[in-house]
């Protein structure tokens, strides 16, 4: 239902997602919805939202309760954010119990791709948190971005900003769940 991307490439980071909403059969795009954004950010970092549009407003709300910014800026540290995150869904935004004997985890129903001066990073609904040393994908149309970006990225005419933006636009253009305009963020690299 969206693709968000990461690159990282000469020193440079970014960031981007798609701005299309599916419910359903139907398409909610920028040209209705005000406030189609799915990158907020975080202290000094951008975290890209996949799932329901729900959880946007909810990882804002949560960001935004804390006395203090949260760091997420290692593999460790944002485990431990996203751990205590998930309580916080369960209790104050009454995520719902997982079903499902077979998990070995309760998903937290989201992945988010995460951006700061630090690196690049990916958070699944079971809360595996990885460090990506080049660039990434999540959501539906990620198959496409993945593709896109793998053959761009190696291309010197093509910097972060550019790999991350054609992620998204291979994947408005084959995948119906993925729409324009882009929104990016683009950050140097400590």
């Amino acid at each position: 239902m969206t693709t968000v991307t990461v690159v990282r490439k000469d020193g440079r980071i970014a960031i981007a997602a798609d701005t299309l909403t599916k419910w359903g059969g139907g398409k909610e795009s920028a040209d209705y919805v005000a406030n189609h954004e799915k990158i907020i950010r975080v202290g000094d970092s951008y975290v890209a939202i996949t799932g329901s549009a729900t959880f946007k407003l909810i990882l804002t709300d949560y960001f935004a309760s804390l006395d203090e910014t949260p760091q997420l800026d290692s593999v460790a540290s944002i485990f431990s954010v996203w751990n205590t995150l998930h309580g916080a869904l369960k209790e104050h935004y009454y995520l719902q119990s997982g079903e499902d004997k077979e998990e070995d985890l309760e998903s937290s129903r989201m992945d988010v791709l995460i951006a700061n001066p630090h690196g690049i990073f990916g958070v699944a609904a079971h809360r595996t948190v990885q460090a990506f040393s080049k660039f990434y994908a999540y959501g539906s149309g990620s198959p496409y971005a993945l593709g896109a970006m793998y053959a761009a990225y190696r291309a010197p005419a093509f910097d972060a900003e550019a790999v991350a933006r054609l992620g998204v636009r291979a994947a408005a253009e084959f995948h119906d769940e993925t729409g324009l305009p882009i929104q990016c963020f683009v950050m140097d690299e400590e």
